[in-house]
């Protein structure tokens, strides 16, 4: 149970963090992103695999 909230914690945070990110890099360019829903989905997609190998190895 504790493992499921976990994951499901990190989920929530990586997805703040990754809009976050986003929005830094939106506001660098000076303009909203063409393709923002991919940068998007490769900024979380990047984090969540970190993040979640970090927590299934501190699991184990």
């Amino acid at each position: 149970m504790l493992e499921m909230l976990s994951f499901m914690l990190a989920g929530i945070i990586l997805y703040f963090v990754s809009d976050e990110i986003l929005n830094r890099i939106e506001i660098h360019q000076g303009k909203r992103l063409k393709n923002r829903s991919i940068i998007f989905f490769v900024i979380i997609l990047t984090l969540s695999m970190s993040a979640f190998a970090l927590l299934d190895k501190f699991q184990q």
